[in-house]
């Protein structure tokens, strides 16, 4: 009689169950992340610069927002790219100009 319609704890047969990851910043107690710091932010960008997600890195929401402004602001001073290093702009089959071929 005293049942309610929730959704079980339980996870579906079959389905992944995944451990959270802790937050890296709250762990060594950082209040504030410093945008000069490249070496704690370099953790959070991916290969191509983009900044990873809360998923990904398994930071909280406070430290994530706090990251997020540091990486941009270090971008802004050029402490960081704003593309990765390997990222170059796709090349055309042939060599010389990229656009179109001009009559003569």
């Amino acid at each position: 009689m005293g049942e309610t319609a929730r959704p079980s704890t339980r996870a579906r047969p079959g389905a992944a169950v995944l451990k959270r990851k802790s937050c890296f910043l709250c762990k060594h107690h950082v209040n504030d992340v410093d945008y000069k710091n490249v070496d704690l932010l370099r953790r959070y960008l991916s290969e191509r610069g983009k900044i990873r997600s809360r998923r990904m890195s398994g930071a909280c929401r406070k430290h994530q927002r706090l990251v997020a402004v540091a990486i941009k602001r270090a971008r802004e001073m050029a402490l960081l790219p704003y593309v990765g290093a390997n990222d170059a702009p796709p090349t055309r089959g042939r060599s010389g100009s990229s656009g179109p071929r001009e009559r003569s």
